[in-house]
């Protein structure tokens, strides 16, 4: 069995990322990491499902322990990566969707430089801070600071392998497709497929 691919796919708030990778995930191919966090739920989030909701003092005994691919703190509470789940799924050919922001994914980047990096982008900034509007479940001036935020995460964009801009998400979910497929044509993904041909050579 190929080993999966390890997919670390990064976006500022209010991009659609969830939209678009709830589409991509309808394929068993994929799985979808949950990430740990230190933040209190949202309305209508579940304990491991959307995240896996930890206390700061839980959180840092996995760092301590090396039990974490990656992690950072963003807006003052911890984010990563639990390691074990992301190892055993891989192994079983899954191809892993790692949802990080770019702080982890630059650190998963350096231990795991095989990894398929991906950074969705929105059609504009303005169209972003409309999108964050119309979800009205934040302050205007928390708006303007992820806003801010944004332009700030975008102008890593260029260090991913591959930029989206998801406008239509009909388009943004074959272009992930895509580069999906491409990736895995790759040679050194490809190994196991030459073999087989030159078996009885």
């Amino acid at each position: 069995m190929n080993r999966g691919l390890l997919i670390v796919v990064s976006a500022p708030s209010g991009c659609g990322k969830g939209t678009l990778l709830a589409e991509i995930l309808k394929d068993k191919d994929y799985y979808y990491s949950v990430s740990a966090t230190t933040r209190s739920p949202r309305e209508g989030e579940v304990d491991g499902v959307n995240y896996h909701f930890a206390t700061r003092e839980e959180f840092e005994d996995l760092i301590k322990s090396d039990g974490m691919l990656e992690y950072a703190q963003y807006c003052g509470n911890y984010y990563g990566t639990p390691k074990k789940e992301v190892e055993k799924k891989l192994s079983e050919g899954k191809n892993v969707i790692l949802e990080i922001e770019v702080q982890g994914a630059m650190q998963v980047k350096e231990i795991a430089p095989e990894g398929v990096f991906v950074f969705i982008l929105p059609p504009s900034v303005s169209e972003l801070k409309k999108r964050l509007l119309k979800r009205g479940t934040e302050e205007i001036s928390v708006i303007e600071k992820r806003v801010s935020e944004a332009v700030g995460e975008i102008k890593y964009a260029e260090k991913y392998d591959y930029v989206i801009v998801n406008d239509d998400l009909s388009k943004a979910v074959d272009d992930f497709k895509t580069v999906i497929s491409a990736e895995k044509m790759r040679t050194k993904n490809s190994k196991e497929i030459i073999d087989e041909v030159l078996k009885n050579a």
